[in-house]
């Protein structure tokens, strides 16, 4: 893969000298040299730029940079972290973007092979992509989680845009999508064919009203995730920049580093990508919220704890709660308190579905179900398991 990678900038490193002791970009290992990458033996995160954004339907042929928000991230103090990290530097812009997507899948799907977590800093978010097809010869079936504004369904029959890239993914072979998920969707921004599609796909969508009334709902979510995406233009402009992005509705720079954080202690999350990323270099304060999110979900990553091990009856409470027709068998960890619902019409599957069996969920949604109502992921999970 170094082929296809460019080191960190002059600028970068300069900077990176004058920074006090103790800082992230003291700590961490950088690819300062063309053809000389960091040792990555034992190394559990490492960041990544894509210079790409040639698909972005508003493209005027402007670049992409990721000094400032590198000098942001190098600024920031590491908490009492285990996991080390390192910066690839980038992977510029091919000579035509499907020679951007070849190098990104190659890149992306190596660090996947040595358990090595790619943090990426991505141009237009058709990138995302390259990062899914990453997969292919990974794993057999994912799940991808996406914070958005827009479900970026498209027409899988139209070119790929940063809009449009969601159809390519559910239609082209391999076929290694299992669930898709959309956090933070806002009405007035799809169409409504695309919204219907979402339902009749049995694909899980969530408005930004229900996600900022509570954002914990969002943690089973992203605890059943492979693969997250956060398209920046989630996030509000009065928190982000004015200068870059024009919606006035989002997230918040809280909302939004919580659900970083919520997708770093996943066990199962193993690549995170921040797409839509401009040059910010008249915008220092959504450089440094975009660290910050890298940061958070940094932290998550150190803060995870394994409990998973459903063999091991004596690490879970079990909860069987009659509903209709069904029983439904919720799982408590006695470890974290992290609640899971067992979906017993795949459970004898003999596919690669088979790991999908138990559902996360949330202790809200045991106690709905002791009021006869039956969770809406696992009703969608039953639905597509029957199609």
């Amino acid at each position: 893969m170094i082929e296809f990678l460019s080191p960190v900038s002059k600028s970068v490193l300069a900077h990176r000298e004058v920074l006090p002791e103790g800082v992230l970009g003291k700590h961490i290992a950088v690819h300062k040299e063309a053809g000389n990458l960091p040792d990555l033996n034992g190394v559990g995160l490492a960041l990544l730029g894509i210079r790409e954004n040639r698909k972005d339907v508003d493209y005027v042929g402007e670049g992409v940079s990721f000094e400032v928000v590198r000098k942001a991230l190098y600024g920031l103090y590491p908490g009492n972290w285990n996991e080390s990290l390192v910066d690839l530097g980038d992977i510029d812009k091919g000579e035509t973007v499907e020679d951007t997507y070849f190098a990104v899948k190659t890149v992306v799907e190596a660090l996947l092979q040595k358990k090595i977590i790619p943090i990426i800093l991505g141009g237009s978010q058709d990138l995302l992509y390259a990062q899914y097809r990453a997969y292919d010869s990974v794993s057999k079936m994912i799940n991808l989680v996406n914070v958005d504004h827009r479900f970026d369904l498209g027409d899988a029959e139209n070119a790929i845009s940063n809009k449009s890239y969601v159809g390519k993914i559910i239609v082209n072979k391999p076929y290694n999508l299992f669930n898709y998920s959309v956090l933070g969707y806002q009405s007035y921004f799809n169409p409504p064919a695309e919204i219907a599609l979402m339902d009749k796909l049995y694909f899980d969508a969530y408005r930004l009203g229900s996600v900022t009334q509570d954002i914990t709902v969002v943690e089973p979510i992203l605890r059943d995730a492979d693969a997250v995406a956060l398209d920046v233009s989630a996030i509000k402009s009065g928190d982000l920049s004015y200068q870059y992005y024009k919606s006035p509705n989002g997230f918040d720079s809280r909302e939004i580093c919580a659900i970083a954080r919520y997708a770093g202690i996943s066990n199962r999350v193993s690549s995170f990508g921040v797409y839509e990323l401009k040059e910010f270099s008249q915008a220092e304060s959504a450089a440094t919220l975009i660290a910050q999110v890298i940061w958070y979900f940094m932290e998550g990553v150190n803060f995870r704890v394994a409990d998973e091990d459903f063999e091991n009856d004596a690490l879970f409470k079990t909860y069987s709660v009659p509903i209709e027709e069904d029983i439904l068998v919720f799982k408590k960890s006695e470890k974290t308190g992290r609640w899971w619902i067992e979906m017993p019409f795949i459970s004898n599957v003999n596919n690669k579905l088979k790991r999908h069996t138990l559902l996360p969920c949330t202790y809200g949604e045991y106690l709905s179900a002791t009021n006869q109502e039956i969770p809406e992921r696992w009703y969608k999970a039953r639905q597509k398991n029957e199609v």
